[in-house]
């Protein structure tokens, strides 16, 4: 019998989740709520200054974990999702923001504009600050994206080990659940040169720990 390459290929989009290949409609705007673990995971790997701006605020998922940590966190979004404190608005598209920010930078930002993201998170810091995404492994991958590495080259990628699931609605409530994507931290610094380090997260206590590649 002969295979149907159409629907094989289509199934290996919606597995991976790694494309808009899929019948699943899309969030609007490409919201999709952080596991407030990844933000608590990455506070245990990274040091952040005390000033963080969560330019896509949303619910408030990585912010309020941020807020808990002590950090003083500017919150912003281009849509108001209901969280107190975030501004929200036009003239707060990120994108269109130009003023330097002397602090750090940490967001899930809309995976489709997740480059032009990562690159004005840089172009506006100050040197030595960081910015810190939450994005899907095939961020790695692109000639459009080596263009960005090539500019700024991430310090550190953290790999998850296990499987997190980010949600439309942002109802964590239940607990977290597991996806079929592979997130990673991706951490730049302004003025840093170099190769990156990958490093891998989130094993089970009884795991080997997996240290650095390369």
């Amino acid at each position: 019998m002969a295979k149907d390459k159409n629907k094989r290929t289509h199934s290996v989009h919606v597995t991976l989740a790694s494309s808009n290949h899929t019948d699943i409609k899309r969030s609007d705007n490409d919201f999709y709520a952080t596991p407030p673990s990844a933000t608590r995971k990455l506070l245990e790997l990274e040091i952040f200054s005390k000033n963080v701006w969560e330019p896509c605020c949303g619910m408030g998922h990585i912010a309020r974990e941020l807020e808990r940590k002590g950090y003083d966190v500017k919150k912003t979004d281009i849509v108001d999702y209901g969280y107190d404190g975030c501004l929200s608005g036009e003239q707060y598209d990120f994108l269109k923001l130009m003023n330097k920010f002397d602090g750090d930078i940490i967001t899930n930002p809309p995976y489709g504009l997740a480059t032009e993201f990562a690159e004005h998170a840089m172009n506006i810091i100050t040197d030595g600050h960081k910015v810190a995404m939450f994005l899907k492994i095939q961020f790695l991958e692109t000639q459009k994206r080596y263009e960005l590495f090539r500019k700024y080259p991430p310090k550190t990628v953290y790999v998850s080990v296990k499987r997190y699931g980010c949600r439309p609605d942002g109802d964590f409530s239940q607990g977290e659940t597991v996806s079929a994507v592979c997130y990673c931290w991706f951490v730049w610094e302004k003025g840093f040169k170099g190769d990156p380090v990958i490093k891998w997260f989130n094993y089970e206590d009884e795991c080997k720990p997996l240290n650095t590649l390369w």
